[in-house]
């Protein structure tokens, strides 16, 4: 009795130390929000004019972030709402809305009359009800230079059978936030985490509430046993059964000094369990410690729920943070968790089967052939292959591929443990990514390329991959490309729409705003300074080291060391590592080289 007195004060203890924080970072940044609720209340005002329900076929959204993409209850159409572009010096929200025909391969905006205001890292859940209803929760808006926010705590519902939005008044529901996670679990809705950030101080939650769909109201549930800690962005899943959710991963911070805040990934399990019958339920926090091949530890990542309620995870990032630096591995690898037999298995696509069957049987044949290889000093390869692949864009940016390919008994373990697991394993950690072809470096598979936050949701078996980001050095690359892979076949990823480099926009935070200015004076002085731009492109083409006659790759990166170095330096900033320079400056000249 003692013991759990003491462990009920320590609960308690923590509960209060939260409200605190809460409270603290609530009234310093309530300033902030008064400011930009001005903002957000023009654009309603904007949206209120609005009075028709206007459809229009359009292009593919433009590119974006922690937006919400949801396959609708009914219909073979995928639904995209908000989201958030920034591009170096001005943060743009939205609140567009748009769906996707799968059977077409089409796109149509919907501007329905007086939606949400734009946001972005709300959540979105789709229910069958009412002819198919989209709710929509919390989320947060930014000035447009980013150092303010305003996070929303209201609930909306669009009505998809009628085209209209409807605001929900409910008193009891969660505080403003963004990054949480909200499912649908038999007839409510339950959100967890989340965060609340203000210019000064930011608090993660760790609550949970429940909004019955019957009744139209917020309960805060108080759950038994050890919760997770505080998070945001983590994967929740519904159980098939309606008897809980599963809890993994997420990401927080905290501040370890003044001005210095580090991050920790989580990459821990829990189940939020449902007993007792409808309106009479207890709810428990337990841990789960799931078998098979667990994600490696990671952010960002993408989450749906695919056939048999096996959750979907894509990609993410894995920061690396050294004193005040930040940089990271992003992730295009796939991970599936089995909600009944608690397990983890990586995504494997099969490809070519005919190819790989035959292969083995050339394996089987050579049994005997393997010792003299070995005795040649060549040795039969049983463990992991890596593939390494740079490739430079034309502004001089460099990434390296890495691909690792498991070895031929690796592969026929996993394949006697699961069926499924059939087909071989790809995982690509890039280190420096900007584009590369849709082809991984064997040329055999087509796939997304590493990213973090994109948007996936699953529609009839079919997983569906939308836009993402990574980054280079400080610049960000915010995609909009479209990919579909089947969940029952595990072929291959099929390309919807490709991403353009071209479209990328990125403005340096160096740029003055006289240059702005400067820029503005007129389109002919424009073309005349891109003119100009072009023709010193073209002239610093010219001028790179020529390679010398009968000269080797080595030779030459030997020779022109320096220079490459200082043009790495020059592309990658002052930063950067001079071991990762130096990785990159040769990779700058053996490309050169080879096109010579």
């Amino acid at each position: 009795m003692g013991k759990k007195g003491k462990n009920e004060k320590k609960v308690k203890g923590a509960e209060k130390t939260a409200a605190k924080m809460e409270k603290k970072v609530s009234k310093r940044s309530k300033r902030e929000e008064d400011d930009l609720e001005a903002l957000i209340a023009e654009f309603q005002s904007l949206d209120a004019k609005k009075t028709q329900v206007v459809e229009t076929t359009c292009p593919p959204p433009s590119p974006r972030l922690n937006m919400s993409l949801s396959a609708h209850p009914e219909k073979d159409e995928l639904i995209l709402f908000g989201g958030e572009f920034f591009n170096g010096k001005k943060t743009y929200l939205y609140n567009d809305l748009f769906f996707y025909n799968i059977k077409k391969n089409s796109w149509v905006k919907s501007e329905i009359p007086n939606p949400p205001p734009p946001r972005c890292s709300h959540q979105a859940v789709v229910v069958p009800q009412g002819g198919g209803q989209l709710w929509v929760f919390g989320g947060e808006f930014a000035s447009p230079n980013g150092e303010q926010f305003y996070h929303y705590k209201d609930l909306w519902v669009l009505h998809l059978a009628t085209n209209t939005w409807e605001s929900i008044k409910a008193p009891g529901g969660p505080s403003g936030r963004s990054g949480h996670r909200m499912v649908l679990s038999k007839r409510q809705l339950l959100v967890f985490g989340g965060f609340h950030e203000s210019t000064r101080d930011f608090i993660y939650y760790n609550d949970v509430y429940s909004f019955s769909l019957d009744t139209f109201s917020w309960t805060r549930l108080s759950p038994s046993g050890s919760a997770p800690s505080p998070r945001s962005a983590c994967q929740m899943t519904s159980m098939p059964d309606g008897s809980g959710v599963i809890i993994y991963g997420g990401y927080s911070k905290v501040r370890v000094k003044k001005d210095v805040e580090k991050g920790t990934i989580h990459s821990d399990m829990f189940l939020l369990k449902r007993d007792g019958k409808d309106g009479q339920e207890k709810w428990s926090w337990s841990r789960v410690n799931p078998s098979g091949n667990k994600p490696p530890p990671r952010s960002g990542f993408s989450m749906a729920v695919g056939p048999a309620g096996r959750a979907v995870l894509f990609g993410g990032v894995c920061d690396e943070e050294e004193e005040e630096t930040l940089e990271g591995d992003f992730y295009n690898d796939l991970y599936l968790y089995d909600t009944v037999k608690n397990r983890w298995f990586p995504g494997q696509l099969r490809g070519n089967k005919t190819e790989k069957k035959k292969r083995r049987r050339g394996k089987k044949g050579e049994v005997e052939g393997e010792e003299a290889e070995k005795e040649e000093g060549e040795e039969a390869p049983q463990g992991p292959t890596e593939v390494i692949k740079e490739i430079v864009t034309e502004d001089g940016t460099v990434m390296t591929i890495k691909e690792v390919i498991p070895g031929a008994q690796e592969e026929e373990e996993e394949e006697e443990e699961e069926e499924e697991d059939d087909g071989k394993i790809t995982h690509i950690n890039t280190h420096l990514c900007v584009f590369f072809p849709t082809g991984s470096a064997s040329a055999t598979l087509v796939e997304p390329c590493p990213r973090s936050s994109a948007m996936a949701t699953v529609r009839q078996g079919k997983l569906f991959l939308y836009g993402g980001m990574f980054e280079v050095g400080e610049r960000q690359f915010t995609l909009n490309d479209f990919y579909c892979l089947d969940l029952h076949k595990m072929d291959q990823w099929e390309v919807l729409v490709e991403m353009d480099p071209k479209t990328q926009e990125w403005l340096e935070e160096s740029e003055s705003e006289d240059e702005e200015e400067e820029e503005a004076k007129g389109a002919e002085g424009e073309e005349d300074e891109e003119s100009e731009e072009e023709s010193e492109d073209g002239e610093d083409e010219d001028e790179h080291p020529a390679v010398q006659e009968g000269e080797t790759v080595t030779d030459y990166q030997a020779r022109t060391e320096q220079y490459w170095i200082g043009l790495a330096r020059t592309n990658m900033g002052p930063d950067v590592k001079d071991k990762k320079v130096a990785k990159v400056a040769l990779a700058m000249a053996k490309v050169f080289y080879e096109d010579q």
